[in-house]
């Protein structure tokens, strides 16, 4: 298999984002594919070719440049069967020499999640396999993975890890911030105790300080009584 035949879904990662900007922001996934194709005035005989496993070819390839898209913060992964443009993704252009560069931060990630797997046999199963069929396991490699990672990808993994924990109405601040808060969440205790609380995302690889708690504070005053800092690091 050629460089250029494993890389081939790398193509369609502009054209995704500009048909979910055509879509509204938000689209299923047939409606992104087909939007593709008829801006790109896709050819039947094209449309119509499948890999080894059975599926559409074209279809399959979209899903994977959707997935890295969703690592890279680009788009949002929360909502089940729709795909939906972040704020990021929502400004972000990308050109063929830009999406390649994403491909390959990622699949360097992913292969080295994967040690049993060479970069080639990570590119071959994303062309013959469909991305949720593939089990990429980071376990011994998570927080590296997880350094690795834009920080606004990071942001939105602390999203989504509060989501997942009972947290409703989270947001993550805009690029500008807000005297060092990242963002925020609801946390209902019951039906008649809430509170809001504020986050904090520490990318790090080593120590987040008691003065870089004592700050966080401080942004915290007259905002929210309740704060976490997330981080990839440790605690001095």
């Amino acid at each position: 298999m050629s460089k250029k035949k494993q890389a081939e879904f790398v193509k369609w990662f502009g054209p995704v984002l500009d048909a979910l900007r055509e879509l509204g922001y938000s689209g299923k996934p047939k409606e992104v594919s087909d939007r593709i194709s008829k801006d790109l005035d896709l050819s039947e005989a094209f449309l119509n070719q499948t890999i080894k496993s059975g599926p559409n070819r074209f279809h399959n390839q979209v899903a994977w440049a959707r997935q890295y898209l969703i690592w890279e913060g680009l788009l949002d992964s929360s909502i089940r069967g729709t795909w939906k443009l972040t704020e990021k993704g929502k400004n972000t252009h990308l050109t063929y020499e830009k999406a390649h560069e994403i491909f390959l931060k990622w699949v360097e990630i992913n292969q080295q999640a994967r040690k049993n797997k060479s970069k080639k046999q990570v590119v071959e199963e994303q062309e013959e396999e469909d991305p949720d069929s593939i089990d990429i396991k980071a376990e011994t490699n998570l927080l590296k993975v997880l350094q690795t990672i834009s920080p606004f990808g990071f942001e939105n993994v602390c999203k989504e890890l509060l989501r997942e924990h009972g947290f409703e109405n989270v947001e993550v601040t805009q690029k500008s911030k807000d005297g060092g808060i990242d963002g925020y969440g609801v946390l209902e205790i019951n039906p008649f105790v809430s509170f809001k609380v504020l986050f904090q995302c520490k990318r790090y690889k080593g120590s987040v300080s008691r003065a870089q708690v004592g700050d966080f504070r401080n942004a915290m005053i007259g905002r929210a009584e309740k704060g976490i800092i997330l981080t990839t690091g440790s605690f001095t």
